[in-house]
């Protein structure tokens, strides 16, 4: 196994999909980021650690122009994200926030929210893609237990096929039992072929389920590789 993964035999690396080139974001006269470079590669869970304020959160809403930088880009297979159609842009990278929001009474309406058109045999296959195999559609919404709603809000995400998908700490609102299964759940979808980004203060458990993590500290990368070797500087 080779430090990107690449398995004796296979000298394909994996595909580059996002390019971050000398990335910075000056807020309000406070830097946020500072000449972030690397590159996040496909079919791959990659994570975002360090400590708080360290920008990584704001580098994951950049992925999809939630946040856009003051200096330098960011390529989604080799193009800048900024002559990218905002709207469009999100349906190939979505993104899920700490705490699961609701945008409607049923498990049916939720997961068809943004794909009306999904037939009953479709909207099953997919809960149990995120581990609600069981759930009836008519439940409401308001029923669910958090870890279940982060799993439903999962599935809503997933509706529209995004070729990435961003999390935001999926797990840190969650009780430790919640918490594993969604963590389940993301490593299936990763073995599944989908990319994943995520962030996390939690190193050790981050390293459970990605494949690399970049590490930020001060709004600068300060190491990347192997989550299990990389250099975290907490606090």
């Amino acid at each position: 196994m080779t430090g990107d993964g690449v398995t004796a035999g296979d000298l394909t690396p994996p595909a580059e999909l996002f390019a971050l080139e000398q990335v910075s974001l000056v807020r309000d006269g406070r830097t946020i980021l500072d000449g972030v470079s690397d590159h996040i590669h496909e079919g791959r869970a990659t994570a975002l650690v360090g400590p708080s304020g360290s920008g990584k959160t704001t580098l994951l809403r950049m992925l999809n122009r939630l946040d856009e930088p003051t200096g330098g880009c960011i390529r989604f297979r080799g193009t800048d994200v900024r002559s990218l159609e905002v709207h469009e842009l999100r349906r190939r990278v979505g993104l899920l926030g700490q705490r699961p929001v609701m945008l409607t009474s049923s498990v049916r309406s939720e997961v068809t929210f943004a794909k009306p058109t999904m037939t009953s045999a479709a909207i099953e296959a997919l809960l149990l893609r995120v581990g609600l195999g069981d759930f009836p559609l008519d439940r409401s919404t308001a029923e669910l237990s958090g870890g279940e709603q982060q799993r439903l809000a999962l599935a809503r995400a997933l509706a529209v096929e995004p070729e990435v998908l961003l999390l935001d700490e999926p797990t840190s609102a969650l009780d430790p039992r919640a918490a594993e299964a969604v963590d389940v759940v993301v490593r299936s979808l990763v073995s599944g072929g989908l990319t994943v980004v995520l962030v996390s203060h939690d190193l050790s458990r981050a390293a459970t389920i990605t494949d690399d993590a970049l590490v930020l500290d001060q709004g600068r990368l300060v190491d990347r590789g192997d989550p299990r070797t990389v250099r975290y500087i907490s606090g």
